[in-house]
């Protein structure tokens, strides 16, 4: 019994974790993408431009967890060794700010969106190529799942996340700075938000199956 659950579990690793470290990687390039096109070279002099997961993977982030939480049924979502980048020596000040954070969420949707498609236009084809197309129709109606996923997380208005960096450029000065005092104590709200079994069933899960529904 125990090594059929873990045949299947290795089965299914294998099936969600190319399109799940891809994700994370690219949601982290395109944050030093678009600070590089604003005026900050921190990331790419960093060498962190790059889609080798090997300079990106945070151990327990981009490994432990989505593992774990794959393992209990949860929704999977991770990340990986943010980019470096130097808010400072952006053109267009705030603006910028917000521009380089909301690359990363816009960047899993677009993933959602052309891994929708594809899955649409990818046949499952003849008995003898199952092997290869059935796999292939999970791993990209699991991408569509993913992307999702960490577009909707991250968005959540709370700093570290993305939201929270697009919600501190949008917000009045003197207001964005009390509320970037948060910061410091950002992953302990979330981990506490996470902990509450309602954040998850009343919040999130509303809004991602919404959204994964239009796209599958």
């Amino acid at each position: 019994m125990l090594s059929t659950k873990l045949s299947n579990f290795v089965l299914l690793l294998s099936i969600v974790a190319l399109p799940t470290v891809f994700s994370i990687v690219v949601h982290e390039v395109m944050h030093g993408e678009v600070a590089r096109h604003l005026g900050d070279d921190t990331a790419e002099r960093a060498g962190r431009l790059t889609l080798n997961p090997i300079s990106h993977v945070d151990l327990f982030g981009t490994i432990i967890l989505p593992a774990l939480l794959l393992w209990t049924g949860l929704p999977v979502f991770g990340w990986a060794k943010p980019v470096p980048v130097n808010f400072s020596r952006l053109r267009n000040g705030r603006a910028g700010m917000v521009l380089v954070a909301a690359a990363g969420p816009l960047t899993n949707l677009g993933l959602a969106v052309i891994s929708a498609i594809l899955l649409r236009w990818l046949p499952i084809g003849p008995e003898s190529a199952r092997w290869l197309t059935v796999p292939l129709h999970y791993m990209l109606r699991f991408s569509v799942q993913i992307n999702v996923v960490l577009a909707i997380f991250n968005l959540i208005p709370l700093l570290p996340l993305d939201g929270g960096r697009v919600l501190a450029g949008l917000l009045p000065l003197p207001i964005a700075m009390k509320f970037a005092r948060l910061e410091r104590y950002g992953f302990l709200i979330l981990f506490a938000f996470l902990l509450w079994p309602d954040f998850f069933t009343r919040i999130m899960d509303p809004i991602i199956n919404t959204v994964t529904r239009m796209l599958l």
